[in-house]
C-alpha cells in the first residue's frame, strides 16, 4: 500500500514508519524536522514542509490508498494555541480532495466514544488533565472533533501511557467500563495497532482504547 504518515518524527511516529517499511509499505511522510527522522529507505518519500503548508499536504496525500496521523499535544501546561488540530482539519480536506478514504489518528481516553461505560475514575481523568495541562486536552479534543465527523472510514486509538519498552507481545483494545483495557503500552505497540488498522476493519468509525 501507499501510506501517508503525519508526525512521522515523533515517540510513536518513528516506528509507525519502521513498521510501514517492514511491512513492504510505501511510505510518504510529512516532516518539518527530517533530521528527526534518522529513517533511510528506497519505499520512504519526505516531504519537508510545516503543517500548514496546503499545497504540500496535498501532495503528501494524493495517491495514497490510506493516510496514518501520529500527531499528538505535548504535555505543556502553557500550550494555548491549536496547531494540530487546524492541521488535521487540513489533512481531511486533502484527503477528501484526492479522494483517499481511510484515516487511523491518535487520540487519548480523555476523548469519550459512545461505547463506553465509563467507571467514576475514567470520567475524573479528563477533569483532572483539563487542570493540568488544558491546552493538551483541547488539542486532543479538537482533533478527535476533526476526526469523527470528517465523513472518512476512520478509527480513532484512544491511548492512555504509552512508554518507550519492548513490546510484551499483548495488545488490547475496546471500550472503557465494556472490556479489560488497562493503561500502560508500549510506544512501538501503539504503531503496531495503527498500522494493523490499515487491512482490520473492526473499528472503522470508532475509538477504541488500547493498551497493553
Amino acid at each position: 500500500m501507499d501510506v501517508t504518515v503525519f508526525g512521522g518524527t515523533g515517540k510513536i511516529g518513528r516506528h509507525v514508519v519502521r513498521r510501514l517499511l517492514r511491512a513492504g509499505h510505501h511510505v510518504t511522510a510529512l516532516v518539518r524536522s527530517p533530521e528527526k527522522l534518522d529513517i533511510t529507505d528506497d519505499d520512504l518519500e519526505v516531504i519537508v514542509a510545516e503543517l500548514d503548508d496546503t499545497a504540500a499536504v496535498g501532495r503528501a496525500v494524493a495517491g495514497a490508498d490510506a493516510v496514518i496521523s501520529a500527531l499528538g499535544p505535548p504535555i505543556d501546561p502553557f500550550l494555548r494555541s491549536g496547531p494540530l488540530t487546524a492541521a488535521t482539519r487540513g489533512i481531511v480536506a486533502a484527503m477528501h480532495e484526492s479522494g483517499v478514504r481511510r484515516l487511523v489518528a491518535l487520540a487519548t481516553v480523555s476523548v469519550p466514544d459512545p461505547r463506553d461505560r465509563p467507571s467514576l475514575l475514567d470520567r475524573l481523568v479528563p477533569v483532572g488533565i483539563g487542570l493540568l495541562i488544558p491546552g493538551a486536552l483541547k488539542e486532543v479534543q479538537g482533533i478527535s472533533e476533526v476526526v469523527t465527523t470528517s465523513g472518512l472510514d476512520w478509527t480513532l486509538a484512544r491511548i492512555t501511557a504509552p512508554i518507550d519498552v519492548s513490546t510484551n507481545g499483548t495488545l488490547r483494545a475496546g471500550f472503557l467500563g465494556r472490556d479489560h483495557v488497562g493503561a500502560p503500552m508500549a510506544r512501538t505497540d501503539v504503531a503496531a495497532f495503527l498500522v494493523d488498522q490499515l487491512v482490520d476493519d473492526t473499528f472503522v468509525g470508532a475509538a477504541p482504547a488500547i493498551s497493553n
